[in-house]
Order: C-alpha cells, then structure tokens, then sequence
C-alpha cells in the first residue's frame, strides 16, 4: 500500500479493494478472481491517470512533498558514480542537510551539490529535513570553487522549504551566506545544470538554481515562499494555503511560460514515488542534454549566458 494522498482516495479505495481480492485469491479456499483484479486494476490505473491530469497547484506542492518522493540521495545512488563526498565549509561546521562532492556521471567528472530531506525520523533529524544553515551554503561555494579550478561542470539537486530561519543562523551569517552562494553560481565559468527535484523553497532553493540550465521535476513546486507562509501574512489564516498557492503560480507548468526554467522532466503516472526509478532515469537524460548542450562554451560564455537568461525573465510578461 502506498502513503496516499488526500485527493487519492477513490485510487486507495480501489488499491485496497484489489489487495483484499488478492488475499481472498491466496487463501486456502482459494478462489479465481483474477477478472475482477485486473478490471479493478484498470479502473484504478484510469482513475490515478485522470487525477494526475488535472492536479491544482496544492495538489502538486502535496505530491512534490510526498514522504516517499526521490529524494538527492536517491539521485546521486543512481546517477552517479565514485561518488566522493566533503564535507565542512572550513569556517564553522558541517551541515548535513547539503550534500556535496564530485563524482562521475556517465563518465564524466561533475561536482554535486544536493539538498536532502531525509526518509524517516533519524535521517529528517540528521538532515534537518533539508533547510540549509550558512554552513551548508559556504559549503556549496567551497564545492563551486574547486569544480572551477579543475573545469569540472557542476550539477545541484534542488529540494528544501527554505534555508533554516534559526537564530543560531541568523547570527551566522544566513542572508549573507546566500547571496554569496547566489554571486559563486552566477560567476562559474563552467556549467551549471541544476534540478529542482521537489520543493524549491525561496532563497534557500535560488542559493543553487542561478544556473545555466533550470530543469524541474513535473510535480515540483519553486516558489518565493511556501504557500502557508504567505497565507499567514497575506490572509493572517494558514488555512487559506489552497488559494495562496493557486495565485503563485509554482508549478512547473507555469513557470515554463515564464522562461524561469528550461525544462520539464516527466514523471511516471501518479508521481516520482510510484516509480522512482523511470523519475531519476528520465532527469538524467535531461542532465545529459543541458550538459552537452554546454560543454561547448567558453566561461565567459557560460557567464554571459546565465546573465542574460536571468535578466531575460519577466520582459515579455
């Protein structure tokens, strides 16, 4: 059975009905109902396909939070290889809730830098469910700094709620830590492909997505805040979230027509954690493209590129 969601209980309905036929089926007194599974299973296939079509945008910021979603270390296990990681930012400490290091993808070198959320109570704790403190940002400029030296392409996973708002990191430095990780992806001079695999939540996401190539999951969200965040300022009533996130306009449908990303990767019917494998499988051939598409430029090139693609985004609103 899976974690469903709100919305999907005519597919659990359905689901449930074809696990109990499957039990009666391998009982003792079993019994053929082999026509009556596979008609539920094509009625619950039909069904999870046509909510799947028209998702709301509070729909979608449920399905890019689902717990089961691929998370960035379910990327870097599967598209990446040798993977080194390091660790510190070598002013204060490690943060664990950014993953960095180089590694191979398809064989070639990239540096990585992710945002992990963490799959259960010990590693959402360990990862402090991925917002970044200052550390984990002067981390990722470390990483940026030697994937120039050496002329290595960068890739960043992108998948936060937002950088950690805790004192302790205010006093640390977060805003500046930020923006210092926002100016060393804007002056890379070589390429930068970053994916927004669930949440993209305000600065805390744009600290690694001021990139060459913004790709975004199909059931992601990339928001300026998060939709009960702006419900509470907006309408002082978080319940309100629904209509906050239907005005935003955060889906990556909608940020396609703006120009802010530069690519949507399809995910399986019913989401990236009904099929985690074809989700992942399906951004690597995206990653592969953007990086082909720019390993033929000089970093001046690179540069200028990724200036004017930000600079570009809202002339022709």
């Amino acid at each position: 059975m899976h974690n469903y969601l709100d919305f999907e209980k005519p597919v659990a309905d359905l689901e449930g009905q074809i696990i109990e036929l499957k039990k009666i089926e391998a009982g003792e007194d079993a019994v053929d109902v082999s026509e009556e599974v596979e008609r539920l299973e094509k009625r619950s296939r039909d069904a999870l396909e046509d909510l799947y079509k028209k998702l709301t945008p509070w729909q979608k910021t449920q399905v890019a939070r689902h717990p089961d979603r691929p998370h960035c270390m379910d990327y870097l296990g599967r598209l990446i290889t040798d993977f080194v990681p390091l660790a510190g930012d070598r002013y204060y400490a490690e943060d664990h809730a950014v993953i960095a290091g180089f590694g191979r993808f398809e064989g070639q070198s990239v540096a990585v830098i992710g945002q992990e959320k963490g799959s259960d109570t010990q590693t959402r704790l360990k990862h402090n469910f991925g917002m970044a403190r200052p550390e984990g940002y002067r981390k990722a400029v470390r990483i940026m700094g030697l994937a120039e030296r050496f002329g290595i392409p960068v890739l960043t996973l992108v998948d936060t709620a937002g950088a950690y708002p805790g004192i302790g990191a205010e006093e640390r430095g977060q805003a500046e830590a930020i923006a210092r990780s926002i100016e060393a992806c804007l002056n890379l001079t070589v390429p930068l492909v970053s994916l927004v695999i669930g949440e993209g939540g305000s600065g805390g996401a744009m600290a690694l997505a001021a990139a060459n190539r913004v790709l975004m999951m199909e059931h992601a969200i990339y928001n300026v805040i998060a939709p009960e965040a702006g419900a509470s300022i907006l309408y002082r009533d978080a319940a309100r979230a629904r209509d906050v996130a239907q005005a935003m306009k955060m889906t990556a449908q909608d940020l396609m027509g703006f120009s802010i990303i530069d690519a949507i990767v399809e995910e399986p019917i019913g989401g990236a954690h009904r099929g985690p494998e074809t989700a992942i499988d399906a951004a690597g051939e995206h990653i592969r493209r953007a990086l082909a598409e720019l390993a033929g430029l000089t970093g001046e090139e690179l540069r200028g590129q990724r200036r004017e693609k930000f600079l570009a985004i809202g002339r022709n609103l």
